[in-house]
C-alpha cells in the first residue's frame, strides 16, 4: 500500500510500466469533470472509474481484495479512510475471478489511513482494503491497473 499527494505519483512509476499512463492521462485530463462510469485508457490492462460513493461507517466497510489488478484510488470531493489487512492474513472466502473480487465481511481492519482530496492511495495484490469509509457521499476515481 502506498499513500502519498497526487504531486508525487510520478515518482512511482517504476512500480509498474502503466503507473506512467496514470500519470499522463492525470496530466492531460481534467479527471474530476468525467462522467460517472468506467472509461478505458488501455483496454482491460489499464481503466478508471469514476463513481459517486456513498459513505459507509466503520461497520458497514467490508474488506476486499484483488488478484489481476492494483487499484489506484483518488477521493474528489471529501477524505476517505481506508481499512487495510494483509491478505496473507485474512481467511480463505470464494474468489470471484471473473469481476476479480474476494470480499471477506466480518473481519476487522488491521489499521486505518485516511486519503484527501490531492491524495491517492495504492492497493497492490497483496493488500486487503475496505473503501469507502467517510461521513458524507463523495466522488471518486478508481485506477484499475494490470500487475
Amino acid at each position: 500500500m502506498i499513500v502519498d499527494e497526487l504531486k508525487n505519483l510520478k515518482s512511482y512509476v517504476a512500480l509498474n510500466p502503466l503507473f506512467k499512463d496514470v500519470v499522463d492521462f492525470l496530466e492531460s485530463n481534467n479527471i474530476e469533470a468525467f462522467e460517472t462510469g468506467k472509461h478505458e485508457i488501455k483496454g482491460s490492462d489499464l481503466f478508471v472509474n469514476i463513481e459517486q460513493v456513498k459513505g459507509k461507517n466503520l461497520d458497514e466497510a467490508v474488506l476486499e481484495y484483488h488478484r489481476r489488478m492494483v487499484d489506484i484510488q483518488i477521493p474528489f470531493d471529501a477524505e476517505e479512510t481506508y481499512g487495510y489487512s494483509p491478505v496473507s492474513v485474512l481467511p480463505e472466502v470464494e474468489f470471484n475471478v471473473e469481476s476479480d473480487i474476494a470480499k471477506t465481511p466480518g473481519v476487522k481492519c488491521q489499521t486505518f489511513v485516511t486519503v484527501k482530496p490531492g491524495q491517492f492511495v495504492v492497493f497492490f495484490p497483496q493488500d486487503g482494503h475496505a473503501p469507502c469509509i467517510a461521513e458524507k457521499d463523495f466522488r471518486k476515481a478508481i485506477f484499475k491497473v494490470k500487475a
